[in-house]
C-alpha cells in the first residue's frame, strides 16, 4: 500500500435519531443516521409483510394446488390414457 494516501482509521460515535448511542470504527469521528438495529423494524421484529394485492394467498393457493397434485392417487392417472 502506498504510504499517506489512505484516510486515518478512528473511534467513531454514532447517534441515532431514537436516541440510541454507540461507538465503532470509521473515516470520520461522528456519525448521525436516523435507523439502527435497535430501532430498525427487522431486527425489532415488528415488521409487517406487506401484500400487493394478494399475492401471498395466490401463491398459498397455487402451493396448495401443487400438494394436492403430488399427493392424488397415480393409479387414476394411469387409467385415464388407457381408457380412451
Amino acid at each position: 500500500m502506498k504510504t499517506d494516501i489512505h484516510p486515518e482509521y478512528v473511534e467513531c460515535a454514532v447517534h441515532c435519531s431514537c436516541g440510541n448511542e454507540f461507538t465503532t470504527r470509521s473515516t470520520v469521528p461522528s456519525l448521525r443516521v436516523e435507523l439502527c438495529s435497535e430501532c430498525h423494524p427487522f431486527y425489532t421484529g415488528k415488521q409487517k409483510l406487506v401484500d400487493t394485492g394478494g399475492r401471498v394467498e395466490r401463491f398459498q393457493r397455487r402451493l396448495a394446488k401443487s400438494d394436492a397434485a403430488k399427493t392424488a392417487p397415480k393409479s387414476a392417472k394411469a387409467k385415464a390414457p388407457a381408457e380412451a
